[in-house]
C-alpha cells in the first residue's frame, strides 16, 4: 500500500482548553474531573521541633509547598510557581527549600522561603543543567548537590553555603553520580552511583580532602539506599541486597567497613529512618505492594508498636531534632493525607485531610493480588480492579495496565485513571512483569539487556490469563502505559496485534536507537548498564528489532497517543514518529501534544482534557456502548 505523506503535529493534535462541566455529586458514573479533583499530600517535612508540616500539595491545580500545624488544621500555600519538585525543611528551622522547573523540563532552579512565605531568595538560579538535590548538612549551613552544569552531561558533586549563596564544585564527577546523604558533622557527604536502574555502587567524599572512598562496589551490582546515619557518625544503618535476593535492612560499621543484616523478613525492605538522636529506628516492608512500618527503641533494644495507619504505601519522615515522624500515606481509599506520630508518647495525629471532590472513597475499589506462571515458568504477579456491582453472570472488558521504569511496582495506591475507568465498568489488570521490583533482585533483572524482549511476552501471558477468570472478558483488552509502558503498549499493538482492541501510550519510546541517543543525563547514566550500548553494532541492531516504530506496518488496532512538548526523558519526537508512521499507513491514531508539559501531566486542566479523551477512546473501542 503506498504511505501517504502526514504532518504531525497538525492542528488538531495539540490540545485546546475545554469548559470543565463537572458532574453532579454521588452520580453513579462521575466524570472524570472528580476524579482528578480528588486532593492528595504528599512529601511530607517537618520543622526541627515537629510542630509544623510542609507538604506537597496539587490543591490549586499544580504541585505547590503548604504548610500546616502538625496536629492539623487549615494549611497555608507558601509557593506560588508553575510546579513545585520538591521540597525540604531546613534543619536550622529559617528557611525551606523547594526547586521548581519550566513546563517539565526538569531542570530545576533552588529557592528558599521563610517558613512564613514572607521572605524568599533565589539559591540556584535555573539553567540548562540537569540537578540532583543532595540535602542540607545537618546543621543547616550547606546544601548539597549534583549538576550537568560543567557538560551538559557528567554530575558533578557541588556545595552551596546557604547564608553567602557561595557555590563550589567540591569533586568533579561523572554521569549518574549524586550525593545522598551528610555524616552527621559535615565533614563528608556520601555519594552513589548508577549501576543500572536497581543497584548502585557508594562512596564517601571526605569534604576536608577531597578524597573519594569506595564503601560498596560488590562484583555482583547490589542496592543501596536510606543511609540512615546513627548522630555519632560511627556508621549508617542501610537498606540494600548486598548478597541475598530480597533487599534487607543493614548497618555498616564505618571504622571496621562491616556490613551486618538487622532484619531480613521474608518481603523486600524499601526505606530507613532515624531520629535525630538516634533513639528511635524505623524502617519500611513492601508485602505484596502494601506497606508494613516496624520501629525500634535502639536505647533498650525492644521493638515499638507502629501507630495505627490505613492500608496502602508508606513514607517515613522524622523532624531534624524531635522524636516525631511525619508518615504518608496512600491507597485505594486514601488518596493521599500525612500523619504525625510522636514516637517517645505515642501520640498520633491526622495531619492533612484531603479534599476527595464529592466521592465516596469507600466506595473506591481495593484491588486483589495475583500470580500466574509465565510460559517460560517464571512466575508474574499483578493487581486486579473489578468494578464495583458488577452481576455474576457479567463479563467486564480489562484495561491491561504497564507501569513504566520498568524499574518500578504497581502498587495498591489510589490512581484516580484507574478508578475512573472502573466507575465506567473497565476492570483493569496492573501488571507486574518481569523487571519490575519488589519481587527480589532476580526477578528485577529478568528484562536487562538482551533478555528485554521476554517482557513483551509477559503481557501475552496475562492476556491468557484474564481470559480464563470468569468476570473478565478476554476478548476485550486494552493496554494502556506510560514512560517505559507507554513503549510497551507501542510494542504489544505492533508486535501482538491480534490480543489487544485498542492502546493508550503516554510519553513513551517508539524507536530505541533515538531515544537512548536524546536521553537525560540521568538515564543515560544507567541506560548502557541496563540496556546496552548504542554504539556496538550488535546492541545497537538489537535496540533496532526492539524498536517498535520497526514493527509499525503490523499494528492494527486504534492507539491514542499522549506526550508532553518539553519531556527530557523520552524526547517528543517518539511520539511525533509513531503517530506519522501509523497515519501513513492509513491506521488510526489519536495524538494529544501538551506543548507546555514534560514527561507526564501535572496541570489538571490538562488531565482532565487527557483523561476524558482517553475513556471515551476506550468506551468506543471496547465497545463498550449501551453497556
Amino acid at each position: 500500500m503506498a504511505q501517504t505523506p502526514v504532518q504531525v503535529p497538525d492542528e488538531a493534535d495539540i490540545p485546546r482548553p475545554v469548559p470543565v462541566e463537572t458532574s453532579l455529586a454521588g452520580a453513579e458514573r462521575p466524570d472524570i474531573s472528580r476524579f482528578l479533583n480528588v486532593r492528595t499530600a504528599r512529601s511530607p517535612s517537618l520543622s526541627p521541633d515537629g510542630r509544623r508540616l510542609a507538604f506537597s500539595t496539587n490543591i490549586s491545580g499544580s504541585p505547590q509547598v503548604w504548610v500546616v500545624d502538625a496536629a492539623g488544621g487549615w494549611p497555608d500555600q507558601l509557593t506560588f510557581v508553575e510546579s513545585a519538585t520538591f521540597h525540604e525543611w531546613s534543619p536550622a528551622g529559617d528557611w525551606i527549600l523547594y526547586g521548581t522547573d519550566r513546563s517539565g523540563n526538569e531542570r530545576e532552579g533552588y529557592y528558599l522561603l521563610s517558613p512564613d512565605g514572607l521572605r524568599e531568595r533565589e539559591l540556584l538560579a535555573p539553567s540548562e543543567a540537569f540537578r540532583v538535590f543532595g540535602g542540607f548538612s545537618r546543621d543547616g549551613r550547606f546544601v548539597a548537590y549534583a549538576t550537568t552544569e560543567r557538560n551538559g552531561l557528567d554530575f558533578d558533586i557541588h556545595l552551596i553555603d546557604v547564608a553567602s549563596g557561595e557555590d563550589r564544585e567540591v569533586f568533579r564527577g561523572r554521569m549518574g553520580l549524586y550525593a545522598v546523604s551528610w555524616h552527621p558533622d559535615g565533614s563528608a557527604v556520601v555519594l552513589s552511583e548508577a549501576r543500572g536502574e536497581d543497584a548502585n555502587d557508594v562512596y564517601l567524599l571526605d569534604l576536608r580532602t577531597g578524597g573519594l572512598e569506595t564503601l560498596f562496589r560488590p562484583e555482583e551490582a547490589s542496592r543501596y539506599s536510606g543511609f540512615a546515619w546513627t548522630p555519632d557518625g560511627a556508621g549508617f544503618y542501610v537498606v540494600t541486597d548486598q548478597d541475598r535476593e530480597l533487599t534487607a535492612l543493614a548497618y555498616f560499621d564505618l571504622a571496621r567497613r562491616e556490613l551486618r543484616i538487622v532484619d531480613a523478613p521474608d518481603v523486600e525492605v524499601e526505606d530507613v529512618a532515624i531520629t535525630n538522636d538516634g533513639q528511635f529506628l524505623a524502617w519500611i516492608l513492601n508485602d505484596g505492594g502494601y506497606s508494613r512500618l516496624r520501629v525500634r527503641n535502639l536505647r533498650t533494644g525492644a521493638d515499638v508498636a507502629p501507630p495505627e495507619l490505613p492500608q496502602g504505601t508508606y513514607t517515613i519522615r522524622w523532624a531534624p531534632r524531635a522524636p516525631i515522624a511525619a508518615i504518608a500515606v496512600t491507597g485505594p481509599r486514601v488518596p493521599g493525607d500525612i500523619w504525625v506520630w510522636n514516637a517517645a508518647t505515642g501520640e498520633l495525629h491526622r495531619a492533612t485531610r484531603s479534599a476527595h471532590a464529592g466521592l465516596d472513597l469507600d466506595a473506591m475499589v481495593v484491588p486483589t493480588h495475583h500470580s500466574f506462571p509465565a510460559r517460560d515458568g517464571t512466575i508474574i504477579h499483578g493487581l486486579l480492579y473489578l468494578p464495583r456491582g458488577l452481576a455474576p453472570d457479567a463479563r467486564a472488558p480489562v484495561v491491561l495496565a504497564v507501569h513504566g521504569g520498568p524499574t518500578a511496582q504497581a502498587r495498591p495506591d489510589f490512581y484516580a485513571p484507574h478508578q475512573y475507568l472502573l466507575a465506567r465498568g473497565i476492570a483493569v489488570f496492573d501488571l507486574n512483569y518481569r523487571g519490575s521490583t519488589g519481587y527480589g533482585k532476580r526477578f528485577a533483572r529478568l528484562n536487562d539487556r538482551r533478555l528485554r524482549e521476554n517482557e513483551l511476552y509477559d503481557l501475552a501471558d496475562a492476556v491468557a490469563w484474564l481470559k480464563k477468570q470468569p468476570q473478565l472478558d478476554g476478548n476485550r483488552v486494552a493496554i494502556m502505559g506510560g514512560s517505559y509502558g507507554g513503549y510497551l503498549t507501542m510494542a504489544a499493538l505492533a508486535r501482538l496485534p491480534d490480543l489487544f482492541a485498542s492502546g493508550v501510550a503516554l510519553v513513551g519510546v517508539s524507536d530505541w536507537i533515538t531515544a537512548l541517543q536524546g536521553a537525560s543525563p540521568q538515564l543515560k547514566a544507567s541506560d548502557r548498564i541496563e540496556y546496552g550500548d548504542i554504539d556496538d553494532p550488535e546492541d545497537r541492531e538489537f535496540f533496532r528489532r526492539l524498536s517498535p516504530i520497526t514493527h509499525v506496518a503490523g499494528v492494527r488496532a486504534p492507539i491514542m497517543v499522549i506526550h508532553g512538548a518539553n519531556d527530557p526523558r523520552d524526547p517528543v519526537t517518539e511520539s511525533d514518529r509513531f503517530v506519522r508512521a501509523i497515519r501513513e499507513r492509513g491506521g488510526t491514531a489519536e495524538y494529544l501534544r501538551f506543548p507546555d508539559e514534560g514527561h507526564g501531566i501535572r496541570k489538571i486542566s490538562n488531565r482532565i482534557i487527557a483523561y476524558r479523551r482517553i475513556a471515551a477512546f476506550l468506551e468506543r473501542t471496547l465497545q463498550m456502548t449501551g453497556e
